[in-house]
């Protein structure tokens, strides 16, 4: 069977879960204060030295780089393993002429398409909640999409290297709910890493430094941090490589057992 194949079969095993209706969600209550509030860009742009809409745009970013969306991949990492866990699926496809690497990278694939997508569910609310807050406050919060496809892009990337931990804590250890503590419990540090200068050895802080250090670049009151890509790239590309390698040892020990 080809990869390929693993991941259209990975994909049609979620199609009636609960993950899609979670990641909207999750969407849509992370700008439901920013349009309730809409007139707060006003007074934190003139503390900050931050044009309303861009402000408008990274505050929301901010909530979901720090908690929102690590939390809602926490949610899709047990979810994706617990549709093999229940009623056994996982046996069922392990005595398939299948390889238990292309089974766990297959999912791991799917992880990333979820990950892609609640980013692309937030940028479209932001464009919802940006017009919606134009009309109540009479001034235009809307931001082009080549930035604001810049701003989702980078934290795509920079969430890769986190993801891969959330994976391999979901596929060694077999209970779902000490599963999400670890993984969200991870999440909590990452607000007072990002102000250290080895903010790059802690993948969860990723996301979130992505969006303060481009708060820092457009806010005139603030300064953005000087990113030395050398130990990033290799901490990001080596914990990413182990994470997966780990994983992909571990997937299905414990039901071959």
């Amino acid at each position: 069977m080809s990869f390929l194949s693993l991941i259209s079969i990975e994909f049609h095993k979620i199609r009636r879960s609960k993950i899609l209706l979670i990641l909207l969600t999750a969407a849509v209550f992370l700008w439901l204060p920013a349009i309730f509030h809409g007139d707060v860009s006003f007074r934190t742009s003139a503390d900050f030295g931050i044009l309303p809409e861009n402000n408008f745009m990274i505050q929301g970013f901010l909530g979901m780089s720090w908690f929102m969306f690590p939390a809602a991949m926490v949610v899709c990492t047990v979810l994706l393993q617990q549709t093999e866990r229940n009623n056994h699926g996982i046996l069922k496809m392990l005595a398939l002429p299948v390889s238990t690497v292309g089974l766990c990278l297959a999912k791991f694939v799917v992880l990333l398409c979820l990950a892609a997508l609640q980013i692309a569910l937030t940028v479209g609310m932001y464009y919802i909640s940006a017009a919606i807050v134009s009309h109540t406050q009479n001034y235009p919060f809307v931001l082009p999409l080549p930035f604001v496809l810049r701003e989702a892009g980078l934290i795509f990337l920079y969430s890769i290297p986190m993801l891969t931990f959330f994976w391999l804590v979901s596929v060694c250890i077999q209970t779902p709910i000490f599963s999400i503590g670890i993984e969200l419990a991870s999440i909590v540090p990452s607000v007072l890493i990002i102000n250290t200068k080895l903010w790059f050895a802690y993948p969860m802080a990723y996301p979130l430094f992505a969006v303060s250090n481009e708060y820092g670049r457009l806010a005139s009151a603030m300064t953005p941090s000087d990113v030395n890509l050398t130990p990033l790239l290799i901490v990001a590309l080596s914990s990413s490589v182990l994470c997966l390698f780990l994983s992909c040892l571990r997937f299905g020990k414990y039901e071959r057992r």
